[in-house]
């Protein structure tokens, strides 16, 4: 496996790198504060040129390939996943969808705002009825003479609350479902029949909210239909990749900057007259979290490289997630158990990033979906 990147993304690396330290580092600790994601975090990630970094440079994105963006998500969750949030909403699932399938006057319409972060997307498939088993969608859409009609609801969507553009997957025929029953719609903010019901804060940073969409006979033109009729399970599954590989690399981030944190402190913690480095019990648990990380970083980036070249990658990206999802649970958990008392007190950088990434073994399919998804293609005759 290529555990080692290419001296261009190296070079990326470095500046990212940087920019987290000097520049949202600081931005990370008054987010966690206050719970908001202000004007300011937005004007610097514009200005630093991440937003829209996988949208096309002729709609004012980066027109970054995707190694380049899972790059930048783990570099960035090395301070708050609140950063990688912003990527997300400008550059992530909705926004590539877009990319990929919109029309000409939808792409014009939607892609340079998204760059810009005037406008953000949000990817509305979950329902209180249909999480994993996204084919169980019950939100539906009729077609009228002038359009299409829409009812129901999704639930636990990021950034939803918010977002000026949802992506709504919707059925469309009830007996075909996720083969060609099922469309994606561009529902936008003030659309009448759509409202935001509810908005969820998680046991994570209270900046990110989710937002719960309710659609009562919420009437839309043709032109809102983002591809062909039944298109939509196709262009939600074509995003999965992205995702699924965009948490990986957010995942290795956050781990890798837990334990930098951890061997510090085994340096600096005195205990009975001897820094904590030299006990025996603490050296394990950084040797285990520092092998794991080697393990993700390896998978992670030959999964990117074959994706690059074009190659049928199979369930590598679920692998992906799975692994990574679930070390990162690990490293955070090693990480607090060395840091002690500390580390349970709000404020202290650790106690943040524990709360944070546990949302990551649900969020873009729980770990027993993907383990459901690993072994029934194993099993496949």
């Amino acid at each position: 496996m290529q555990l080692e990147i290419n001296p261009e993304l190296a070079e990326v690396r470095s500046a990212l790198r940087k920019f987290t330290q000097e520049q949202l580092e600081p931005l990370a600790l008054e987010i966690d504060r206050i719970g908001e994601i202000p004007a300011s975090a937005w004007a610097l990630m514009r200005e630093a040129g991440y937003l829209g970094m996988q949208l096309p440079e002729t709609y004012g994105g980066g027109g970054f390939d995707m190694s380049t963006y899972c790059l930048a998500l783990e570099e960035f969750s090395r301070s708050s996943r609140v950063f990688t949030m912003l990527l997300d909403y400008t550059s992530g699932l909705a926004p590539l969808a877009i990319a990929r399938h919109g029309t000409p006057q939808q792409k014009d319409c939607y892609l340079p705002k998204l760059a810009t972060g005037e406008f953000r997307a949000a990817f509305g498939l979950t329902e209180p009825g249909a999480g994993s088993d996204s084919a169980a969608i019950a939100t539906n859409a009729k077609k009228t003479d002038k359009g299409w009609v829409i009812n129901g609801r999704k639930h636990y969507i990021s950034g939803g609350n918010s977002a000026e553009v949802i992506l709504v997957i919707a059925l469309t025929d009830k007996e075909k479902r996720a083969r060609g029953g099922i469309s994606a719609f561009l529902v936008e903010k003030g659309t009448p029949g759509f409202e935001v019901t509810r908005t969820d804060t998680t046991i994570g940073s209270d900046a990110i909210k989710l937002g719960e969409l309710t659609f009562e006979d919420c009437h839309v033109p043709d032109s809102a239909l983002l591809g062909q009729p039944g298109d939509g399970f196709k262009i939600a599954m074509g995003s999965l990749t992205s995702g699924r590989l965009g948490v990986a690399c957010a995942c290795i981030g956050a781990a890798d900057r837990m334990l930098e944190m951890a061997v510090q402190h085994a340096r600096d913690r005195q205990t009975f007259g001897k820094p904590l480095a030299e006990r025996q019990a603490i050296q394990w648990m950084l040797a285990d979290s520092a092998t794991e990380i080697k393990l993700a970083r390896a998978l992670v980036y030959e999964t990117l490289r074959r994706v690059e070249a074009g190659e049928d990658i199979g369930t590598a990206a679920s692998m992906c997630k799975l692994y990574c999802s679930e070390m990162v649970g690990r490293v955070a958990d090693r990480s607090v158990q060395i840091h002690g008392g500390m580390a349970l007190m709000r404020g202290f950088n650790l106690e943040r990033f524990y709360r944070d990434i546990r949302h990551y073994r649900i969020g873009e399919g729980t770990s027993e979906v993907h383990r459901m998804l690993i072994s029934r293609d194993l099993l496949k005759a």
